[in-house]
Parts: C-alpha cells; structure tokens; sequence
C-alpha cells in the first residue's frame, strides 16, 4: 500500500518554481502582443481598404480622369488596391523596377491602356501620346521604304533559274525536266549537254554520221530484196 501511495506521490506535478512562473509569465505576454499586432493588421487592413474604396468611387465618378497614378506602396496595400479595383471594375497594373518603387496604375476600361502605353510605364518612361504617334508613323513609314527596297531589288536580279522562269507557263514538271535537259551557258548558248561534252573532231563525227546513212540504206535495200 505505501508503495502504491509512493508512485502516486511521484507522478503528480509538482508545484511551479519562481523561474517557471516567470516563464509562464513572459509567454502569455508575447502571446497577447501577438493577438494585439494581428487585430492591429487586421484594423489598418480594413481601413486601408475603405480609403482605397472612396478614391475608386471618386475616380469614376469624375469624368474628367481616364487613370490615376498612386504613390508607390507595400505589396499588401498594392494587392488590396488591386481587389478594389477589380471589383470597381476598373483595370489595374502594378509598375516599378524593385519593391520599393511599385506603384498601382488605375485605368476606366474605356480608357484601357495600348500595348505601347504599357511598354513605356515598365521601361520607367511617362507616356506621351503625341510622340507615340510620330513614333509609330515613322515605323509604319520605314516598313514601307524596306519593302519597296526589297520588291526593287527583286526586279532588278534577272532570273536565270530556267525552271522558275517557265514553270507559270510550262508547268513545274516540265520545267524541271527542260532544266535538267538543258545548260544554259554564255558561251553555249542552249545546247544539249552531251554535244558540249563531245570531244570528237567534226571530220570524224562527219564520217560516223555518213557510215550510218550507208548502212541504213544498206539494211533498207536488203529488206526490199527479201520482200521481192
């Protein structure tokens, strides 16, 4: 029986020292700093968000304003802004190089921003519509002079590709056969390809030819006398 008492005595907790409630002490501290830093968080979030909410409503209903460029802000001011806005139904883009910098850009959706316009807010540019307008002018003029250059000197280079030349008129296969058939060279002019390779004097090629003729008409004669 003492025993059992003894474990028993053992096994309960025993009473907290001074440094143990000290300790205590110190983490019901930070904890209740910690709710009170959140609820702050949480307060001045939703201040935030009805300060951005009246200057969106003032935004669209002044007519007089297409967008509206905001100081550079914490990433969670710039993502609440970002929700206002798309619940508003404007659009919204974020700009700057590092996080520091990053500001929140509204637009009324009639006024949405061009490819161009955006271009220049990330490149850290302010927008100037009318020197768009020339610089897109120039582009579109330059374009035109490189094709006209281009369709110029096409014109000017003969074509000397006997199968493109023809083949609107002969037809590819054709022309691709004549191509292979013929060499067309300054010197030559259009020759079949085995007359430029024959290396024979004209005496001898003379001879042949004559010895053909003979002994067709040798073969010929013949033929007559079998058939008499």
């Amino acid at each position: 029986m003492a025993d059992i008492l003894g474990s028993i005595l053992k096994s309960m907790e025993k009473p907290p020292t001074v440094g143990d409630q000290e300790s205590r002490r110190k983490a019901r501290e930070q904890a209740a700093r910690l709710k009170k830093m959140e609820e702050d968080e949480k307060r001045k979030k939703a201040e935030f968000r009805k300060k951005m909410e009246k200057e969106v409503s003032d935004f669209i209903q002044d007519s007089t304003q297409q967008k509206r460029k905001y100081n550079p802000m914490g990433k969670i001011e710039r993502s609440i802004l970002h929700d206002v806005a798309e619940v508003a139904g404007l659009t919204s883009f974020s700009f700057g190089e590092d996080e520091e910098s990053r500001y929140v850009m509204l637009f009324k959706k009639e006024f949405a921003p061009s490819d161009e316009e955006l271009e220049a807010y990330r490149k850290g540019e302010e927008w100037d519509p009318k020197l768009a307008e020339q610089r897109r002018r120039l582009k579109e003029q330059a374009a035109l002079e490189i094709a006209a250059s281009s369709e110029t000197k096409k014109l000017e280079t003969p074509n000397s590709n006997y199968r493109d030349k023809y083949s609107h008129l002969i037809g590819t296969s054709a022309a691709k056969d004549a191509a292979h058939t013929l060499e067309a060279n300054s010197t030559y002019g259009c020759v079949p390809v085995a007359n430029k390779r024959d290396t024979r004097s004209i005496e001898q090629a003379m001879n042949e030819i004559r010895a053909k003729k003979r002994q067709k008409r040798e073969n010929d004669t013949a033929a007559h006398n079998s058939g008499s």
